[in-house]
């Protein structure tokens, strides 16, 4: 996968026009329910907030060529038919050209970084609405955190 990932720098940094490219090609998914009237969606947004572990590895998602290559697995997996991420993540996968036939959903909000004092402050600086529409996304999805004792909550929940 080092390989692969190098390959992906290269193309961010010299074609980034091919992300948009190779939204416009996937095969979307036929529906966001599955065959079996279903739905197995892979989460792939923990990273962007600090959130790096899985299972006992308090580091599982650190490395992205890792991670990279476990979720392109686990959407090979039968009955696994999505993922949701954020745009690092799901432009990465676009190019690796993994997610045909799997629905889409973009990560909308995720700043509130794991055990920070500003936690609760998930402002939206990932998809918008339109930015998910344009990429022929299946959906978006927004995170919203309820702190009683936190005086950030009203605002979170204003521009929720």
């Amino acid at each position: 996968m080092a390989a692969r990932v190098t390959e992906i720098v290269q193309t961010r940094v010299h074609n980034p026009e091919a992300i948009v490219q190779a939204a416009k090609q996937r095969v979307p998914a036929p529906s966001v329910v599955g065959e079996h009237g279903r739905v197995m969606i892979i989460a792939a947004d923990h990273p962007a907030r600090g959130s790096l572990g899985a299972g006992g590895d308090p580091m599982a998602m650190a490395d992205r060529g890792d991670l990279l290559d476990r979720l392109c697995r686990a959407l090979e997996r039968p009955g696994v038919t999505g993922v949701m991420g954020t745009a690092d993540i799901l432009e990465d996968l676009l190019l690796l050209g993994v997610l045909d036939g799997k629905s889409v959903f973009g990560s909308m909000n995720r700043t509130g970084l794991a055990g920070s004092t500003f936690e609760i402050d998930d402002r939206f600086t990932g998809y918008d609405a339109e930015t998910i529409a344009a990429m022929g996304f299946d959906g978006g999805k927004t995170l919203t955190r309820i702190a009683l004792e936190d005086a950030a909550t009203p605002s979170v929940l204003e521009n929720t």
